[in-house]
């Protein structure tokens, strides 16, 4: 999701929930994605993981941004969408168990995103997974020459 005009373009981005990314910042922030059931089309998984992942609906013409493959090898395909949130927005996503501490034996669960906002450019491409970062380029091209 993104707003603003070409002056001051803002994207929104999840930080992922969980012990792990509990103290990461820089570099760890993502956009809200997830994974395609079988037969689904990227699209619609694309709007159904949003919703899942952040609280909000997906609405409006989407822009296909093409797909990236992150340093796992996990292929990410994205689309934007103008969009706006709420000011005292908290997203309210699905969640996940995890054996916590580890070798504990104790599963508890987490938020797949434990927070979720908008960023400008600047700020999106220092707090974003890098790998992620050529989806902001896209944008902007796709956008039009103006708003670079």
């Amino acid at each position: 999701m993104y707003r603003g005009d070409v002056a001051r373009l803002e994207v929104f981005l999840a930080h992922p929930g969980g012990p792990f990314f509990r103290k990461k910042d820089l570099g760890a922030w993502t956009i809200p994605k997830g994974l395609a059931e079988p037969n689904e089309d990227l699209e619609e998984a694309a709007k159904r993981e949003f919703a899942e992942e952040i609280g909000l609906p997906v609405e409006g013409e989407l822009i296909e941004l093409g797909h990236i493959v992150q340093k796992g090898g996990k292929r990410v395909y994205a689309w934007a969408f103008s969009g706006d949130a709420p000011p005292d927005f908290v997203p309210t996503s699905n969640s996940f168990e995890l054996e916590w501490p580890p070798r504990s034996g104790k599963r508890r669960s987490f938020p797949e995103v434990d927070q979720a906002r908008f960023f400008t450019l600047d700020e999106a491409r220092q707090k974003l997974n890098p790998a992620q970062v050529p989806f902001l380029d896209r944008l902007l091209s796709r956008l039009g020459p103006t708003a670079r």
